[in-house]
Formats: C-alpha cells, sequence, structure tokens
C-alpha cells in the first residue's frame, strides 16, 4: 500500500472539483466518499437530486472554514492531500474498509488523532477500486495547527501496520532515497499518448545515461541535447548555474508549454550539485584509462567491487555502488539486440540500489566508469560479446555483494533492488554468454591437449576439477587455453594466474567465469622465453618450501577470500 503526502496552498476548491470530475482520460468512475472528519460531510457523489457542483462548494466551504476564520493568520500551506493506492494484485477492498483505513492515515499524520474533536477537517474520497484520496485542510477547528511533524514517515509506518492487519502485499520500508514515483496524472497522460513509460521515467533513464556517459559538464548537456531532451538551467544573481530542470519533446501541458521537471525530482542524485560532484575530477591531474582494452579494464574494476563491499568503508563501498549502477546504465547501448531489453530492466531496477543515507566517494571508481565510457564511445570495441559477457560474469557476483551489502545495513528497498537486478542479469547473460561459449566450444583443441590441461586443473584445484570438467564450457575453456598457448603463453601458468584471480565458490559456472579469465589473461603480451622460465623456475621453489604454519593460513571462513586462496 502507498500513501503519498501532497503539500498545496490555497482553497481546496480545485482538489475537490478534481476528486469528484471525470479525471484527466475518464479514469474516476464513480467518485463518493467513504468517510469524512464528522462522518456527515455533503458527498457530490451521493446527491442524486442535487446539483453535483453546489454539493462540491457545500463540501470544500465546509472543509476550508477554519482556514477562512484565521483570514490573513492563515498559514500559507493550508492543503494536506494523500492518495493511498493498494497493489495490484491485492484484494478489492470494501468502502467500510477503505473508511478506516483513512482514519488510521490520518491519525498517524497527526491531522486527526483518534478521539480530538477539534482536529483538523478531511475527507477521503474513492473514485476506483484500487485507491482512494484524503484531501485535508491544515488549520485544526480550534484555529492551531496540527501537529504534524514527520507526517511522512509516520504514514508510511501505518501503511506498513495496515498490509499486515488486511493481508495485503508488504512493501519494503525506505529510507526516503528512492526516487520520486510518477504521479497518477502522469500515468494515465503516458497511456492516453500509447506510450510505455512516463515522462519523468524517461528523463531519469536519459539523465542518468549522460551523467554515466559524460565526462564533463559541456558534455553531459551536449549528450542530453542529442537525445532531445531540453535543458533549462536555473541561474543565481551571479549568472552562475544553480539548478537545471529537463522536458521530453513534445511534453506539453494545456497551454502548449513545455513540461519541466528538476533533477532532483527526477532522483535525489540527479540534482545539479550531485551530477557536478559526480562528473568532477579528485585528483589534481586528469585521471584517464591507460591504454588497453577497456572490457579487461572494466572486468578487473568490477571484480574488485565485491571486495570494496567486504573491507572499504561505507562511503567507498557506496561509491562502488553508484559506479555499477552507471556501468549497468550504459551496457544496453553496447549489446546485442536479443539482450537489450533484459540489460535495460536490470539497469532500471539497480538504480534504486545506488542510493542510500551514505554519501558516495566517487574517487575508488574511476576506473570503471572510465572504461565503460570508452566502450561506449568506440563502436569498434564491442567485438563479438565476448567482452560483454565477461563483464556480465563479474558483475554477477558485485550485485550479489551488494545485496548482501544493503542487507547487512538494513536498506530493505536496496536490498529488493539488487535481489531484481540478478534475474534481469543472468537472463541476459545467458543470451549473451552462450553463442560466445558455443563459437569457442567450436574450435576446442585435440583430445590430448584437452588431457594435458585437465590433468593440470585436478592437480590444481580438485574440489572444483571434477565439477569443471563436466561442464559444458569446459570445451571453451580448453579453446582459450590453447589460444593463450599458440600466442606464446605457458597454459599452466595462465590457468593458474586466473585461479588465483579470487576463489571459485561463489562463481555459478566456474567452467564459465575460468574462460573470461584466460581469455582476459590470454590476450596479454606474452612473456619472453626466458621470463617464461624464470617463473617457472620460481614456482619450483615455491613448491619445495614447507607449508606455512597454521596462524599464517587465510581464514577459510573468511567472506572474502584473499589472492591467490584456492578453496
Amino acid at each position: 500500500m502507498i500513501p503519498k503526502v501532497i503539500l498545496g496552498q490555497g482553497e481546496t476548491r480545485h482538489l475537490i472539483a478534481y476528486l469528484f470530475g471525470k479525471g484527466t482520460a475518464n479514469e474516476h468512475v464513480d467518485p463518493h466518499l467513504v468517510a469524512s472528519w464528522n462522518d456527515f460531510a455533503p458527498d457530490p457523489g451521493r446527491s442524486p437530486h442535487r446539483d453535483p457542483k453546489e454539493v462540491e462548494k457545500q463540501l470544500h466551504t465546509q472543509l476550508d472554514q477554519p482556514i477562512a476564520m484565521l483570514g490573513r493568520r492563515a498559514p500559507k500551506t493550508t492543503v494536506w492531500h494523500c492518495p493511498v493506492r493498494a497493489a495490484p494484485e491485492d484484494p478489492i477492498l470494501t468502502d467500510a474498509q477503505w473508511a478506516e483505513i483513512a482514519r488510521r492515515i490520518v491519525a498517524a499524520a497527526g491531522i486527526a488523532p483518534t478521539g480530538d474533536t477539534e482536529a483538523c477537517r478531511w475527507v477521503a474520497v474513492r473514485h476506483a477500486d484500487d485507491h482512494i484520496h484524503i484531501a485535508a485542510t491544515l488549520v485544526r477547528q480550534d484555529g492551531r495547527r496540527p501537529k504534524r511533524d514527520h507526517d511522512i514517515r509516520a504514514v508510511q509506518k501505518e501503511a506498513r501496520q495496515i498490509e499486515i492487519d488486511y493481508g495485503l502485499r508488504r512493501l519494503k520500508p525506505g529510507d526516503g532515497t528512492a526516487a520520486k514515483r510518477p504521479t497518477s496524472k502522469e500515468v494515465f497522460k503516458a497511456r492516453r499518448l500509447g506510450h510505455d513509460a512516463t515522462s519523468r521515467e524517461i528523463l531519469r533513464l536519459r539523465v542518468r545515461r549522460a551523467m554515466a556517459a559524460a565526462s564533463t559538464e559541456a558534455e553531459f548537456f551536449a549528450l542530453l541535447e542529442a537525445t532531445g531532451v531540453t535543458v533549462r538551467l536555473k541561474l543565481g544573481p551571479s549568472g552562475d548555474a544553480l539548478g537545471c530542470n529537463f522536458a521530453l519533446p513534445g511534453d506539453t501541458n494545456d497551454k502548449g508549454e513545455p513540461v519541466f521537471y528538476a533533477g532532483s525530482t527526477l532522483a535525489g542524485d540527479l540534482s545539479l550539485p550531485k551530477i557536478r560532484q559526480r562528473l568532477a575530477t579528485t585528483s589534481p591531474e586528469p585521471v584517464a584509462v591507460r591504454p588497453g582494452n577497456p572490457w579487461h579494464q572494466a572486468t578487473a574494476a568490477t571484480q574488485r567491487i565485491p571486495h570494496h563491499l567486504a573491507h572499504s568503508d561505507d562511503e567507498a563501498a557506496q561509491g562502488q555502488l553508484a559506479a555499477l549502477g552507471g556501468a549497468l546504465d550504459l551496457l544496453p547501448l553496447t549489446a546485442p539486440d536479443a539482450a537489450r531489453a533484459e540489460l535495460e530492466r536490470a539497469a532500471v531496477a539497480f538504480e534504486r540500489a545506488t542510493r542510500s543515507r551514505i554519501a558516495a566517494d566517487h574517487a575508488s571508481a574511476r576506473v570503471l566508469r572510465r572504461s565503460v565510457q570508452a566502450i561506449w564511445k568506440d563502436p569498434a570495441r564491442r567485438e563479438d560479446g565476448a567482452g560483454l559477457a565477461m563483464l556480465l560474469d563479474v558483475a554477477l557476483t558485485a550485485v550479489a555483494y551488494a545485496m548482501h551489502w544493503h542487507r547487512a545495513r538494513q536498506h530493505a528497498q536496496q536490498q529488493a533492488a539488487a535481489e531484481q537486478t540478478l534475474i534481469h542479469l543472468q537472463t541476459a547473460y545467458a543470451q549473451i554468454a552462450g553463442p560466445v561459449l558455443a563459437g569457442l566450444a567450436s574450435r576446442a583443441p585435440s583430445p590430448q591437449t584437452q588431457h594435458r590441461y585437465a590433468y593440470h586443473l585436478q592437480q590444481a584445484v580438485p574440489e572444483h576439477a571434477e565439477h569443471i570438467l563436466n561442464d559444458p564450457a569446459w570445451n571453451a575453456l580448453a579453446a582459450v587455453l590453447a589460444e593463450a598457448e599458440a600466442a606464446g603463453h605457458n597454459a599452466a601458468t595462465v590457468l593458474d594466474q586466473a585461479l588465483d584471480q579470487r576463489t571459485l565458490d561463489d562463481a555459478r559456472s566456474p567452467a564459465r567465469t575460468l574462460t573470461w579469465r584466460v581469455r582476459r589473461l590470454g590476450q596479454r603480451h606474452a612473456p619472453s622465453p626466458r621470463a617464461q622460465a624464470a617463473s617457472a623456475a620460481d614456482a619450483r621453489r615455491t613448491v619445495q618450501r614447507p607449508a606455512a604454519p597454521p596462524d599464517m593460513t587465510p581464514s577459510a571462513s573468511s567472506p572474502e577470500s584473499s589472492k591467490g586462496q584456492r578453496r
């Protein structure tokens, strides 16, 4: 159940006219009162022998009477409006049930505490099966103002209890950082125009993508302009931009004027100051991604996210999540058509997991942001899908760690968002990785060569060997080991390096995970024969050393095994 508190000025006349009208798209069906402050307020929807407009006037006059009595002493904010909506799968509630819910909401908000005969005047109007609107005036009948400190939080808390009491869908408690939901008016407008999403949702996605893709403020605004977004800056007395509003082409009001949305109303991290904070460099010299394959760099940076979530401070961890969200925003633009829809759904879902009350330190996530930007800016980097599959493989683990990180901090909505993201990412990963792995498997080396690789695997990680060798991706793994050998690498050394990068215990498919690691390592510059010989000699000396005493052995119970540990 979703309540949404909206404050307004002036009289309740316009609000009452809207609630008892046909709606913006004839969506209001049988509008009528289900409850009121005195239980016998005039009901424009249940007065068949009177002019409805006349009854509406009588109703809003009675509602506004305490405000009119104050005259010039009346407060500036006088109207309290709260739509309360049930979930689509909830049972249809009766008028009596909605009336009781309305009384509980106004009592929790401090509008009309139970038993207070001098409380504010209010009415609850129902014009659909799944929701009501509560309209109240913010002056008590004794002329005082209501005590409604933290009413939004109190109303949300009461809604969670109502869900339990009535057996409704139970929503996750929030922390006030969620993006603003589209209003019912925006939803009906989108439907009327045949759009799948509201202007608010489309703008949020476009602004987030521009922020993820841009390196400077000028580039950010240029990217928005290229996607058709109109930007209107809010200038201070000095002429400096203090804020920005965004509008979609063709989205106009009844006067034909563009409908602008402030960045902060799209999402808390899309205000101009927050956008500038994300774009700003955090070191004296600009930090650029080193020359190399940006897919490999993005994968390596994403692979480090679980370590940051497990061992870094909360600010750095929050910065990593924000950067991962930016990467997911851009990845659909680099993906094959078949997987684009699922990647977009994953990005939209994870957007909620990128914000909390913890201030983000963005400095540690620069490599991930810059490498994904490099991929997006150079279509030639898209390759055959192997880079994207490799990145998604480690992103799945990163999102799983994000889910646990939020759970440990009781971020219920963010945890649920990460869980939903995993579902979409797993589907997209299967769509992208399947053809790539099949192509690699078709180039598998001879059985003798595979037997040699298998023997080394059994010696290196006996606890995982059988699972890897029986995995359908084994042929693909053997193929990339053979390619690494053909490029001048020692296959056993490359396999050892891949195994040392991170434990395989949390990998859904160790064979696929090793395939991407080996491919990335095999595409590096091969060491010279002399260097390979020296490395082999070092490895032999290491094997001959006595085992480390127990107190120097990495803990097997650690959630993040140290580099080189094979369990």
